[in-house]
């Protein structure tokens, strides 16, 4: 089943059918230390700074409450409020893709944000209606992104770099349950093209650095499930919308007057679509004390070379735009599996504690440029990561890993290691 955070914390654990108001959440607290250099050019000139020191972080990348209301007759309410990396409002970053500036960025409700406010009316199973902010469930991660969905400390690199993470936008969803089959298809919000970048795609493109989110054009998801075979989901997931004009103010399109209300043709980027489409699949297998998971997403953005050059010029006004390009295309694809050893030990067994040994690998590139764009390889990306949960109730996850970037051979390899602990359930 295709859940939120929400619906999984519930399936978590044992809750009152008849309850109105149901409170719960997740979080995570991580801590790692990376073993190669965080220098602004490390890619530029990857021989210069192959022998600096290591560096550590610690996070807390996520805390979320999450409350719902039934208020009968069908209809329900239910939120999000997420905290992310503890803080509110603005924070100093190095700009890798601006030249290593330093910039104060200020961003939308700061760092806390509401990623799911919605009101939902039930017709039957197989018909459900919901508006208001919701998840885009395009991809395995924003269908499952809570962090006992994932083995490793962090969510997934490859998913996570290339598309908005977790991805919520404003709209209205249709979902339902048929057989073996769940649906949903949903009309939000289109992306905001001159916020796609080179390092990470079109991640950043469902955010709003206004106080409302930009709906000059609109974006169109859609979602299958199905649970045929026992302890086994296989899902595909698609996005498609116009990402070009979409931005704040709607000045670019359209046609063109001079002072005296006199016609002179369309304006010269009238008809720079920014057509933006991914497709995805995906697959979990949970049994015999066996979890496997699989994901693979291809996007494309039309107009890219032209998007990447106007984007660019416009920054010089301190716009918030991203100055780096947008590749015509975007890859990731991965693979984990976990084991239970507890299963085959009958004290903890009978205790309901679980220890997965795991490993993981994925490919990603954030940036696959068309044939008139520069080339920027050190994008492309392979990572492995080993490592263990602990699940002492199931609740909570204690996690550790040991994972390594491989870049092509002219850049340095990327080791850490992480530590972590994860949380999801409902209090009420």
């Amino acid at each position: 089943m295709i859940i939120t955070a929400a619906m999984t914390a519930m399936a978590m654990m044992p809750c009152d059918a008849d309850a109105q108001l149901k409170v719960g959440g997740y979080g995570e607290v991580a801590l790692t230390r990376n073993f190669y250099s965080d220098n602004v050019y490390r890619y530029s000139d990857p021989k210069k700074y192959a022998n600096d020191p290591s560096h550590g972080r610690f996070d807390i990348p996520h805390a979320v409450i999450y409350l719902s209301y039934d208020f009968g007759k069908g209809w329900i309410m239910s939120s999000e409020i997420e905290f992310e990396h503890t803080g509110t409002g603005c924070a100093q970053e190095k700009e890798f893709s601006e030249g290593g500036e330093w910039e104060q960025e200020i961003e939308k409700g700061g760092e806390v944000e509401l990623e799911q406010f919605w009101i939902q009316k039930t017709f039957c199973k197989e018909l459900n209606v919901r508006a208001g902010h919701i998840i885009v469930p395009v991809g395995l991660l924003n269908a499952h992104h809570e962090p006992l969905n994932f083995f490793t400390v962090y969510r997934p690199e490859g998913e996570g770099t290339i598309l908005p993470s977790t991805w919520h936008d404003t709209g209205i969803s249709l979902w339902g349950k048929m057989g073996d089959f769940r649906y949903e298809a949903m009309v939000v919000a289109g992306l905001d093209a001159f916020l796609f970048n080179r390092e990470n795609w079109v991640q950043n493109g469902a955010g709003s650095s206004a106080e409302f989110k930009v709906a000059n054009k609109y974006g169109f998801a859609a979602r299958v499930d199905n649970y045929t075979i026992p302890g086994v989901r296989i899902g595909v997931s698609g996005y498609y919308g116009k990402a070009m004009h979409n931005s704040f103010p709607h000045d670019l399109e359209g046609d063109k007057y001079n002072s005296a209300g006199e016609y002179e043709g369309e304006k010269q980027y009238n008809n720079i679509k920014g057509v933006v489409a991914i497709g995805a699949a995906d697959f979990t297998l949970d049994r015999n004390n066996w979890i496997v998971r699989g994901n693979i997403d291809y996007g494309y953005v039309g107009d890219a070379a032209t998007i990447s050059s106007i984007k660019r010029n416009l920054t010089a006004n301190n716009a918030p735009y991203k100055k780096t390009p947008v590749g015509k295309n975007a890859l990731a694809y991965g693979v984990e599996a976990g084991y239970n050893v507890f299963s085959q030990i009958d004290r903890m067994k009978k205790d309901k504690q679980k220890f997965y040994v795991f490993g993981r690998y994925e490919y990603y590139n954030s940036y696959i440029p068309s044939a008139e764009q520069q080339q920027y390889e050190y994008t492309a990306k392979k990572r492995i990561a080993l490592g263990f949960n602990w699940m002492p109730v199931p609740q909570v996850a204690v996690k550790a890993e040991y994972s390594k970037r491989f870049l092509k051979s002219q850049y340095n390899d990327e080791p850490s290691v992480s530590i972590g602990v994860a949380y999801q359930g409902f209090f009420l």
